[in-house]
């Protein structure tokens, strides 16, 4: 009797820790080198979006064709704090698509997001945000590029995956266990911030530390309410069906400047964003299809794709326009 309630009890403990290492990589920025279209790539054909239905009916269809964005690395914004945002300085701040040197000993070859930051020289508290250049939506659909470049929607995906699996969005995450960052310093004394955005429209804010460090390092934060004793946790059960599942997504990442610290540029490059969290949901096998019987969240998953993309296709027709206000650069000057 002894042996079977030290047996089970290993089994009890084994399957506990396997039930708290869910790990998921949140963001890959190496999957979001361009690589559309095939002669000049600029967008990510993994991640497009084709907002023309947003636009009403006075563009032709070369217009609408071009209105296409992604979360392309060089799509990527990087703006500073009001008070920082001198034109100056915002114009020598952005984001760039960067190779990593074939003979690295981390990530070779690999594409990774490049920032730059340029801080005001004055001595006051200021912040640089990175962000996708459209909010990532949770429930948009698989799609393809086909023959023509136009985009096709995978009407089969119910769950709206386009953006799991590295490309921003992590689904059925109950409490974050620990957030880390693949990142590559030069010994600059600023700190680094993730910002998170969760199925609430919750923003949370992690810090990871200091960028104080040369080369590549992993920055992670743990957190510290997490309990890994089962028996100390509180226990409830959750209904099952239905029940929209929980996620989170990449909304920014912060670059702080102290006050003592000086001004100009600051250089960094990231890899990825990697989270280990605890499961929302228990993935049980059913006796009963309840979703082909009931439908409910086909329905509140399209209304909230519906939303997302209504949001996305306004704010990108906006800067569609206004790109094409733009002075074009027509000097040729040193061309033959």
């Amino acid at each position: 009797m002894r042996r079977f309630f030290i047996f089970l009890t290993t089994l009890f403990f084994f399957f506990g820790a396997m039930a708290f290492a869910n790990e998921a990589v949140l963001i890959d920025f190496s999957l979001l080198a361009a690589d559309f279209p095939p002669d000049n790539p600029i967008e990510n054909s993994r991640t497009i979006i084709d907002y023309s239905d947003k636009s009403g009916t006075s563009y032709s269809d070369e217009e609408k064709a071009a209105m296409k964005t992604s979360l392309a690395i060089n799509n990527w914004e990087v703006r500073l704090a009001s008070s920082a945002r001198r034109i100056i300085n915002q114009s020598l701040t952005f984001a760039r698509e960067v190779p990593v040197l074939e003979t690295a000993r981390r990530f070779a070859g690999e594409k990774v997001l490049g920032i730059r930051v340029n801080f005001p020289n004055e001595s006051f508290n200021s912040w640089a945000s990175i962000k996708p250049p459209f909010e990532i939506p949770a429930y948009e659909r698989m799609s393809s590029i086909d023959a023509n470049g136009n985009l096709v929607v995978d009407m089969t995906d119910r769950h709206g995956d386009k953006f799991t699996e590295g490309y921003g969005v992590v689904k059925n995450v109950g409490i974050l266990r620990t957030v880390t960052m693949n990142m590559y310093g030069s010994n600059f004394p600023n700190a680094v911030e993730v910002v998170l955005k969760d199925h609430n429209n919750r923003e949370q804010v992690i810090f990871l530390g200091s960028m104080n460090f040369e080369g590549w390092r992993t920055v992670t934060w743990r957190n510290p309410n997490y309990i890994t004793d089962v028996r100390q946790r509180d226990l409830f059960p959750t209904p099952l069906y239905p029940r929209a599942t929980p996620f989170v997504k990449i909304s920014g990442i912060n670059i702080k400047k102290d006050a003592m610290q000086e001004g100009g540029d600051i250089i960094t490059y990231i890899k990825d964003i990697i989270i280990t969290y605890d499961r929302a949901l228990s993935e049980l096998e059913r006796d009963i299809d309840e979703e082909a019987v009931w439908g409910i969240m086909t329905a509140r998953e399209e209304a909230r794709r519906t939303a997302e993309f209504e949001r996305l296709g306004t704010i990108q027709v906006l800067r569609y326009l206004e790109q094409r206000r733009m002075h074009v650069d027509t000097d040729t000057t040193g061309t033959d």
